[in-house]
């Protein structure tokens, strides 16, 4: 299953890497080195952060749309899919 939600990335503060959070994901946050580096790592994590969420069998958030986002300055959204294997062992 695919699901899509958006994250959002920001320089860290010291300049070197992206920082990414999701609005939508309370809690799932990642880094890298490069903005691609990032968005992997945060694909990674909410993938994790979404599995959990069904394995205990909880209801996943709605999806934010970038127009209801309060960014900063610098801000860069990208919507993210993420590939849910629902059946252990198969793609």
């Amino acid at each position: 299953m695919k699901i899509v939600y958006p994250a959002v990335f920001s320089k860290k503060e010291d300049g070197e890497g992206y920082k990414a959070y999701f609005p939508d994901l309370e809690g799932c946050v990642a880094e890298g080195s490069e903005l691609e580096d990032a968005a992997d790592r945060a694909r990674e994590a909410a993938t994790d952060w979404i599995q959990i969420e069904m394995e205990e069998e909880n209801d996943l958030p709605g999806m934010s749309h970038t127009e209801d986002l309060e960014l900063k300055e610098g801000d860069v959204v990208k919507y993210l899919t993420m590939t849910i294997q629902l059946v252990p062992g198969y793609e």
